[in-house]
């Protein structure tokens, strides 16, 4: 299981998130590199994130490379995933449901809480607006663009969605970071943990990482 060190950085609150992006794009930088399905899928763009938390919300930035980039998709609760996509999926220690958070280059989302692939919620549009978001493409639809593109996509998850009390916060969330491209000229599958499945599925919470909450420094 990977694990990593969630840093608590209370000044993100006061950043517009263009400003957040530029911060979080100087933290470590964690590789998406796993190849879970190299039989089927082998095309390994260059994915890293980074994550942080602060009072009110949990921080994840994403850094893609790769041959080509689209993002078709412009209404949240789309399949994204058909699209350029990154996501973030976690699970709160002690729940039954994890949580999928799913962006395309332009910010469009996906997103639910859920028991598994085939029960779940779907974020209402007033939670989904609570998720502040950054793209560096923009937010104007496009077909794919052939070639090298280089884009970052950073967003704001509020705890009070998660259901977690910012005064109580726990001492580590489990997860896992995803990279993929169902419809694109070259479809694949990245993740941060591995995934031992037969096929492509990142809805499984058994191969979650651990991500520990960095102390406050008033703790």
């Amino acid at each position: 299981m990977n694990t990593l060190i969630v840093p608590f950085l209370a000044d993100l609150d006061t950043l517009d998130m263009c400003s957040v992006s530029k911060c979080m794009s100087k933290l470590e930088l964690f590789p998406i590199d796993v190849v879970d399905w190299p039989q089927v899928y082998s095309y390994k763009p260059e994915v890293h994130f980074s994550v942080a938390y602060s009072s009110r919300y949990i921080y994840v930035h994403f850094n893609v490379k790769g041959e080509g980039m689209k993002a078709v998709y412009t209404v949240n609760q789309s399949p994204v995933c058909k699209d350029s996509c990154v996501e973030f999926f976690l699970r709160v220690p002690g729940d039954d449901e994890y949580w999928n958070f799913e962006f395309n280059p332009i910010g469009t989302m996906n997103s639910s809480h859920r028991l598994d692939r085939h029960n779940s919620t779907k974020l209402t549009e007033a939670q989904i607006v609570s998720i502040k978001r950054y793209a560096s493409a923009g937010n104007q639809p496009f077909e794919e663009r052939p070639g090298v593109h280089q884009w970052t996509l950073t967003a704001a998850i509020p705890f009070e969605l998660l259901g977690i009390d910012s005064m109580n916060l726990p001492d580590h969330i489990m997860g896992n970071f995803y990279k993929c491209g169902d419809d694109t000229s070259k479809p694949h599958y990245l993740s941060w943990n591995k995934i031992n499945l037969e096929k492509p599925d990142f809805h499984c919470p058994q191969f979650f990482g651990k991500l520990l909450l960095e102390k406050k420094k008033n703790q």
